[in-house]
């Protein structure tokens, strides 16, 4: 197997300055954003060699995690067999004592069809401030219905590769210290049966401002990316969506990038499960094992 390298030059897509509708439409099997994008040239170094990355300081961590698990197709739901590993493991890394799951996202840097998605292409976010507080209320209460509440929360995703490295479409992520709290755009999610075309894709969209929406970024100099070369099954990365707690680093931007620097990479596919970990009122939160 080739050699990864300490450092990678890049080109990362950002938002261009003057798009002005930042929608994404989702359908089985395919993804189009209506945002307006350019690359911008990025160094994206090697995080095995310039970490250990913390979620406190960083908004992302690496952690061992084996799994038994061999048929993904069936356990992205957010009841699945997987899912019940997901929060045991958020838990262990959190300190949270409720994880609620929303099921999981295969994506593949090949073939891709209505199960499997294409790897994501730009920086962002996968949510909003206010989307994350209005799914982090929603789903506590439709889980514990007369619940104390909690003090925080932390809406996440749990990434694993699941084919072998090197991978061709690594994901990479933005160290969250380097990010400023008043960055970042909203982009909506908009999920439809076919992806629509022409003026259709701007066309006014009643309760738009009430839709899940994502964050996405213009470019920055100070951003400081990462990735982690050569994942195997039995590891995760943890990243944060939103932490209600901002005296920590509370989100990480992050993104796919082609690396063309390993002659025997191959397609990359991958899991990645999205939930909520609380710390409630009446439960025994304490620190990440």
């Amino acid at each position: 197997m080739s050699a990864a390298t300490d450092a990678i030059d890049v080109e990362i897509q950002y938002l261009r300055p003057t798009s002005l509708i930042n929608r994404r439409f989702w359908a089985p099997g395919a993804e189009y954003n209506t945002g307006e994008y350019d690359p911008y040239p990025v160094t994206i170094r090697n995080a095995r060699k310039d970490g250990p990355f913390n979620l406190d300081e960083h908004g992302f961590t690496l952690a061992k995690h084996e799994t038994a698990i061999t048929d993904w197709e069936a356990n992205y739901a957010g009841d699945s067999a997987y899912a019940a590993e997901v929060r045991e493991q958020v838990m262990k890394m959190t300190g949270a004592d409720m994880v609620v799951t929303m099921g999981g996202m295969v994506r593949t840097s090949g073939q891709t069809s209505s199960v499997w998605q294409p790897p994501a292409g730009e920086a962002h976010v996968d949510f909003t401030t206010k989307s994350a507080q209005r799914l982090a209320e929603m789903l506590y209460r439709k889980e514990r219905p007369d619940g104390a509440g909690y003090d925080r929360f932390i809406c996440f995703s749990l990434w694993r590769v699941i084919s072998d490295p090197p991978q061709n479409w690594p994901l990479a992520l933005c160290d969250g210290s380097s990010v400023r709290d008043d960055e970042g755009t909203h982009n909506t999610k908009v999920d439809v049966d076919e992806i629509p075309t022409g003026e259709a894709l701007f066309a006014p969209i009643e309760g738009e401002e009430d839709m899940v929406a994502a964050t996405i970024f213009h470019h920055s100099p100070d951003h400081r990316w990462y990735y982690y070369p050569d994942m195997t099954r039995d590891e995760v990365i943890f990243i944060k969506f939103h932490d209600s707690d901002h005296s920590r680093v509370w989100r990480c931007p992050h993104t796919a990038f082609h690396d063309t620097t390993r002659p025997d990479a191959k397609i990359r596919k991958s899991m990645e499960f999205r939930g909520v970990a609380y710390f409630t009122r009446d439960g025994s939160a304490g620190e990440p094992a």
